[in-house]
C-alpha cells in the first residue's frame, strides 16, 4: 500500500473538483478547490517527499481552447520530477512517447483503449507496442449502474458496456504495469470509500503477485486510510485529493504519508 498523490490541471489550472461533474460542454466542472500554485510546485512537494508514482490528469479534452495551458502546466510538472510523475489526459500511440520524454514515468490511457462502449483490442496493442508493458498504466474509472461497476470515458462522462470484473483484468494485466481505477460517484465528494469496489480490487489483488492498483475516490479521513487498508489487504494505492490540506482539505499531507507508509 502506497500513496500516490495526484496533479489535476483543468483550464490551465491545478483544481480538485467533484468527480462526475465534467462536462466538454463550456469545460465546466464543479469545483472543490482551486490551488495558486502551478503543478510544477505540487511535483516539487512530492519529489521533496520522496512519493513516486503519482498522476498528472489532464481534464480538458484535446479539442478545448484551454487544452494548451492545461498541457503546459502538465509539462512543466514532469521537468520538475522526472521519472516520479505518470500522466493521463488525451493520451494516444501517437503521442504517447513526447510524454514519456518530457520526464513521464507512464503514461495512462482510457478512451484510446475503450471506444464506442467496447475495448478497442487494435488500439490497446498498438499503444502496448508503442510505449511498452513496463510505462502503460490503464484507467478502469468506473461508476456503478444496475448493480455493477462499468467503465467510463471521455472525462468519466461515458459508460461503455465493460464491466470492472475479474475476467477484464486478467486480460488487461497482460497489456499494462498497472491500473489506476477512480470510483466516480464518489470521487470530490469526501463522503468515504467506495467499500465495494475496494473489497473486490482488494481480492483480486491477493489472489495476483505483483499486481499494482491504485484507488481514488471519497478517502476523507484517516479512519478511511485504515478501512482502505484492510478491505484492500494492503494491496492497494491510494490518491488522495480534496480532503488533503494541500488542496483545501482537513488532512494533513505529512501525516497521511507517514499513517500509510506505517499501515503498509
Amino acid at each position: 500500500m502506497e500513496f500516490r498523490p495526484c496533479i489535476d490541471i483543468h483550464n490551465g489550472q491545478v483544481k480538485q473538483i467533484v468527480g462526475g461533474s465534467l462536462m466538454d460542454k463550456g469545460d465546466h466542472a464543479e469545483e472543490n478547490f482551486v490551488a495558486s500554485k502551478n503543478a510544477e510546485y505540487y511535483a516539487r512537494l512530492y519529489q521533496k517527499s520522496g512519493i513516486k508514482g503519482g498522476h498528472i490528469i489532464l481534464l480538458n479534452p484535446v479539442s478545448s481552447p484551454y487544452f494548451e495551458a492545461t498541457r503546459k502546466q502538465a509539462m512543466r510538472a514532469l521537468a520538475a520530477y522526472p521519472n516520479g510523475l505518470q500522466i493521463g489526459g488525451g493520451i494516444t500511440a501517437e503521442n504517447a512517447n513526447a510524454y514519456l520524454n518530457a520526464g513521464a514515468s507512464h503514461v495512462i490511457v482510457t478512451s484510446y483503449v475503450f471506444q464506442n462502449g467496447k475495448i478497442n483490442m487494435e488500439h490497446l496493442d498498438k499503444i502496448y507496442r508503442t510505449v511498452g508493458k513496463e510505462h502503460l498504466v490503464l484507467d478502469l474509472s468506473c461508476r456503478m449502474k444496475n448493480g455493477r461497476y462499468y467503465i467510463v470515458t471521455d472525462r468519466w462522462q461515458k459508460f461503455t458496456d465493460v464491466c470492472v470484473d475479474d475476467s477484464i483484468l486478467d486480460l488487461l494485466r497482460e497489456y499494462c504495469d498497472e491500473f489506476l481505477i477512480h470510483a466516480v460517484d464518489v470521487e470530490g465528494k469526501s463522503q468515504g470509500i467506495e467499500q465495494v469496489l475496494v473489497q473486490f480490487l482488494g481480492a483480486w489483488c491477493n489472489a495476483h503477485d505483483n499486481a499494482v492498483i491504485t484507488y481514488a475516490g471519497g478517502v476523507h479521513s484517516y479512519e478511511d486510510i485504515e478501512l482502505l487498508g484492510r478491505l484492500g489487504h494492503k494491496k492497494i494505492n491510494v490518491t488522495i485529493g480534496s480532503a488533503l490540506d494541500i488542496f483545501g482539505g482537513k488532512l494533513a499531507f505529512d501525516e497521511v504519508i507517514q499513517r500509510i507508509r506505517k499501515a503498509s
